[in-house]
């Protein structure tokens, strides 16, 4: 995207944000709820039509709306922050991209389900989802390390909504690393779209560890686990098609990191956010 829009963007006070998107609470009115209450238009939306139930219902979630500094604005739902029209305004939402590691270094992919609203069915990292503006997964202090912190409390829920990985075999049985936040933009299907500031999260199971995958079928397609190798297989392949944020972390850092996977101290804990713009 063009730096024109990079600096529409960075040139969105908070003031600006919650004047441009009344729909955004502010931080200090905000629910603290995972969701927004739905109602029995939303299946009557015409953006929702011939779409899943269950993923309709996902989109009154409440994602955290950000300014360029990634600083908390205050709640938006998963519909307002992913529709096309308002990211082309500057909306900005909190993401993060887990990246699931065995203890022989091979990495979890995951293949989206058809049900998914936004980039159907396209091949990516183990999961990809969103810290919820509730206390816990908000970073409320606002330093970097209680930002991240949310972050891993959510890739603990959407690893097992998503995975079926037991939340309590992700908290004893690996460690998550930090890497870096990503800031880019993204078109999906008709009308959706991502732009996000995306918390980058390395897990590596213990020795000898081994967890439970039983996929959530509304929400993975299927998966598989796979070497670097196997990987840069998968992408000259035609008739496979990724995310574009996967793509982008691919050709950027991935394989770097994957080098250093048994000791990532020289690439974790980035503080700068990456401009993808």
């Amino acid at each position: 995207m063009s730096s024109q829009y990079a600096q529409l963007v960075k040139q969105l006070a908070a003031e600006d944000i919650l004047e441009k998107f009344p729909e955004v609470i502010p931080l200090q009115k905000r629910p603290n709820t995972h969701s927004s209450e739905s109602s029995a238009d939303d299946a009557k939306d015409k953006v929702f039509s011939g779409h899943d139930d269950e993923q309709i219902r996902l989109m009154n979630e409440n994602c955290i709306v950000l300014d360029w500094e990634d600083e908390a604005i205050g709640a938006g739902t998963k519909k307002l922050c992913h529709l096309m029209s308002n990211i082309e305004k500057g909306l900005l939402h909190r993401a993060f991209s887990v990246f699931f590691f065995d203890n022989e270094g091979k990495l979890l992919l995951q293949q989206r389900a058809s049900e998914k609203i936004t980039f159907p069915d396209l091949w990516t990292n183990t999961c990809c989802s969103h810290p919820l503006c509730v206390d816990d997964e908000l970073g409320l202090g606002g330093s970097l390390q209680e930002k991240v912190q949310g972050a891993v409390t959510a890739a603990v829920r959407k690893l097992e909504h998503e995975l079926g990985i037991p939340q309590e075999e992700t908290k004893t049985r690996g460690q998550f690393h930090f890497l870096n936040r990503i800031h880019y933009m993204a078109p999906s299907n008709e009308p959706w779209g991502e732009h996000e500031i995306d918390y980058i999260l390395f897990y590596r199971l213990g020795q000898d560890q081994k967890i439970t995958v039983d996929p959530n079928v509304n929400e993975v397609r299927d998966f598989k686990w796979v070497t670097a190798e196997e990987l840069k297989s998968m992408f000259e392949d035609p008739s496979l098609k990724f995310t574009p944020w996967f793509k982008l972390i691919c050709e950027s850092y991935l394989y770097q990191w994957w080098e250093q996977l048994k000791d990532l101290s020289q690439v974790e804990n980035d503080p700068t956010i990456h401009r993808m713009l």
